[in-house]
């Protein structure tokens, strides 16, 4: 797990990712066509409680299991 710096907003947090995950984080970001930024904005926005850390896997986790059933 690793410490990676973002700036959400303007300002800047960090959040602790496993390598695998941040490597998630980069590929739906590619495939929507955004900057990595401005997905995790979105994830932060729309979480629920919880830290950061925490809805970024839980978007990664929602983002294969949809791939998962549209196949």
């Amino acid at each position: 797990m690793r410490k990676r710096s973002v700036i959400l907003n303007g300002h800047a947090t960090s959040v602790s990712l496993e390598d695998a995950y941040w490597e998630e984080v980069h590929a739906m970001a590619v495939r929507e066509g955004i900057p990595v930024a401005a997905l995790i904005e979105r994830i932060d926005r729309s979480r629920q409680g919880g830290n950061l850390s925490s809805a970024i896997r839980l978007a990664v986790l929602a983002d294969y299991r949809a791939r998962i059933a549209g196949e």
